[in-house]
């Protein structure tokens, strides 16, 4: 963690003490004051009042509501390298099963009611070993006609390194290698990394021939601006959550990121590539709070058409 992300949370952390503090020494003053003193007997006192319900509500909100709000997201792009056929990618990221389902049921159905050509999960898979059913079921019903890929993220590699995460899912995991996927007699390529894996990621990348339309899935965003002189049309990761709980005005307190909040979420273009940073389905393990605040879990649809068309 950054010492800017840390200041973020210190600060945050500051501000909510303040205002409920100040909310129980109004309320302190209220039953111990031998003198009953009105509800609102002062401007600073009301200003802490509409601060402290303010906060309850964006906690409800951010606990109960909007960690199961799906959000589709979909992006139209072209390219000159696809003639005369047009390809859908469907992006998700960071599940982060646990034992007791939350979006996986909704992800299923969303998924497979946008008819995408290709699926793609940018990792992260599971907070309990306890979860792997769930996970396999869950990617199991997916339906892509030309084929299901995904990468590990930092927890699958750190935590869950000897799961068998993808077996009997129809996903093929793609660890430093690409895989060549043909629709309408034209090819495309799918090259994935999992974390820890990517140290000779130019090797594998210039094996890709620069006229068909490459695709990259890693985790992180870090290889963003790396990757001048090299095959790679779309760039594809998750892992900041979007920073999970977004302030107005600022966005993410924190992402985890190596560029900070430079990429936290959405599509960026950087030379030749765009970059889309994915905010996820699921929760970051404990100790991390289990809301979403203006960050809404998302699949993200690509949309790929040849130019001009």
């Amino acid at each position: 963690m950054r010492i800017s992300e840390l200041a973020a949370i210190l600060l945050i952390l500051a501000v909510i003490v303040t205002i409920y503090g100040a909310e129980l020494v109004f309320l302190a003053s209220r039953i111990y004051s031998r003198k009953r003193l009105p509800v609102f007997y002062s401007r600073p006192f009301l200003v802490i009042h509409v601060l402290a319900v303010a906060g309850i509500l964006c906690f409800i909100e951010g606990f109960f509501i909007e960690p199961r709000w799906i959000e589709v997201t979909r992006i139209g792009l072209e390219t000159d390298k696809l003639k005369n056929t047009s390809i859908r990618i469907v992006q998700f990221s960071d599940t982060h099963c646990e034992t007791k389902v939350r979006n996986e049921q909704k992800l299923v159905e969303i998924v497979n009611s946008l008819k995408p050509d290709v699926i793609v999960f940018t990792g992260d898979s599971l907070n309990t070993p306890k979860a792997l059913p769930l996970l396999k079921e869950t990617l199991s019903r997916m339906n892509a006609p030309l084929g299901k890929f995904a990468v590990r993220g930092n927890f699958d590699t750190h935590y869950w390194r000897n799961l068998d995460l993808f077996s009997q899912t129809g996903f093929k995991e793609l660890n430093a290698e690409s895989a060549e996927i043909t629709k309408d007699g034209e090819t495309f390529c799918m090259t994935g990394f999992n974390v820890g894996a990517a140290g000779d990621f130019e090797k594998t990348l210039k094996r890709i021939p620069v006229e068909k339309y490459s695709i990259l899935l890693y985790h992180y965003s870090d290889l963003a601006e790396s990757l001048q002189g090299l095959s790679v049309d779309l760039y594809l990761s998750g892992h900041t959550h979007g920073g999970q709980v977004r302030l107005p005005f600022y966005g993410a307190p924190v992402t985890l990121s190596h560029f900070g909040k430079k990429y936290e979420m959405g599509l960026y273009t950087i030379d030749q590539t765009k970059l889309y940073v994915n905010r996820g389905i699921g929760l970051e393990n404990s100790p991390a709070p289990k809301v979403r605040f203006l960050c809404r879990p998302e699949i993200t649809v690509f949309d790929i058409h040849p130019k001009g068309k």
